[in-house]
């Protein structure tokens, strides 16, 4: 295997799948601009971005280390395409405090969001955009670098690699899933505003509405979303725990259709070109509905869609497949 080349820019990423996924049309874009890119994440940040073919270094513990792990990367940076933005070699996507000082003590000249008091440790401060959705902000971030606009994306287009979907093909076929199956999503990480995003009529959904549309529902829990729980709340449908995140959009690209919570899977869908219908509640959907010309968003801002509303939209989702 040949040795990745020098990267021109390193990345801190975010530290959700539905921040990750958002970001992915702004690195795409540098990419074709020229930019060699390295990238440091969470762990599941590899097996997410692999179709890509960039280098994705594991994010390490502490904040100490990860000055370590940044200076190493530092010294092993060549000149990049030349950037309206300055000497810049290093882009921080999170709004930390924090993720600014570490590559400010790094030594790295980074170009990030005016957040959080951190503009001083950055070498370029953008003010982050208001009221605009998720996807815009980060794209801002490019049009900063490479010093033009440029027209947002209809689409976010994640590649999956030939292993990914041999995986998935294994997998369906070890557990009787036909290719056009419906993936549900009825967890979700963390809250908006302190609200639950969970549908409380996603259990009942499933039980009494889906069984009507003869697929077989398919349910994936991730870190933290216990199989036992799974199938105490969703017997009907097949529990494949433990699925990377790769093999998990390389499954969703053969569904039917999704329906999903306000969470990364939700993105994840949209982002492999699945119909998705995205079921919110609390969140704000103008700022971070998943990104795609085959995006269904009920409810939000508080009110949480009926279970009829719901099918409706799977109903149209599901037109010729």
């Amino acid at each position: 295997m040949p040795a990745s080349p020098s990267p021109t820019l390193i990345v801190r990423l975010r530290n959700w799948v539905g921040d990750v996924t958002l970001s992915l049309p702004l690195l795409q874009r540098l990419a074709a601009q020229g930019h060699e890119l390295t990238l440091l994440g969470k762990g599941w940040a590899r097996d997410l971005l692999a179709g890509e073919g960039w280098p994705v270094q594991v994010l390490a513990q502490t904040g100490t280390e990860r000055v370590q792990q940044l200076r190493a990367l530092r010294r092993t940076l060549r000149p990049g395409p030349t950037s309206p933005a300055g000497r810049i070699n290093a882009l921080c996507l999170p709004d930390s405090f924090s993720s600014a000082l570490e590559c400010r003590l790094a030594g790295l000249r980074a170009l990030g969001h005016a957040w959080e008091g951190r503009s001083l440790l950055l070498s370029r401060a953008v003010p982050r955009q208001r009221g605009v959705h998720e996807l815009q902000v980060y794209w801002q971030l490019g049009d900063t670098l490479l010093g033009h606009a440029a027209a947002l994306p209809s689409d976010i287009d994640l590649k999956v690699t030939d292993t990914q979907r041999a995986n998935a093909n294994a997998l369906r076929e070890a557990h009787g899933i036909e290719a056009g199956c419906i993936c549900i999503c009825p967890f979700a990480g963390g809250t908006w505003n302190q609200a639950d995003k969970t549908w409380p009529g996603f259990a009942d959904f499933v039980a009494r509405s889906l069984p009507a549309l003869k697929r077989t529902a398919v349910l994936c829990p991730g870190p933290g979303e216990e199989e036992r729980i799974a199938h105490a709340q969703f017997p009907s449908a097949r529990v494949l725990p433990g699925v990377d995140l790769g093999t998990y959009a390389a499954l969703l690209q053969d569904a039917a259709a999704m329906v999903s919570n306000d969470t990364g899977p939700g993105h994840l869908a949209a982002a492999v070109g699945t119909p998705l219908v995205s079921v919110m509640g609390p969140s704000d959907p103008s700022l971070w509905h998943p990104w795609g010309p085959r995006v269904q968003v009920l409810g939000g801002q508080g009110a949480w869609p009926d279970a009829a509303q719901v099918m409706q939209a799977l109903h149209q989702a599901l037109a010729g497949r």
